[in-house]
């Protein structure tokens, strides 16, 4: 594998799911109103109180009910 390959990937899993702190700050659960909390590992912001998981795809919150899936609580 070239070196360019190897950083393109290293970008890609830097860049995926990646939120921007201040912005994490300002979001709030399109549905409740209330603070979201951000999983790394998953990649997603929570809304405990709505019990719904919103994804995060290139480092942009994707913040449709629709586009987010029901969690366990």
């Amino acid at each position: 594998m070239s070196q360019d390959s190897e950083k393109s990937q290293e970008s890609e899993k830097i860049n995926y799911g990646k939120v921007d702190p201040k912005l994490l700050e300002i979001l709030a659960c399109p549905l409740t109103k209330t603070p979201l909390r951000y999983d790394e590992a998953a990649g997603e912001l929570i809304s405990d109180k709505a019990a719904l998981a919103f994804p995060i795809r290139d480092g942009i919150p994707i913040m449709l009910i629709e586009e987010a899936r029901e969690i366990d609580q």
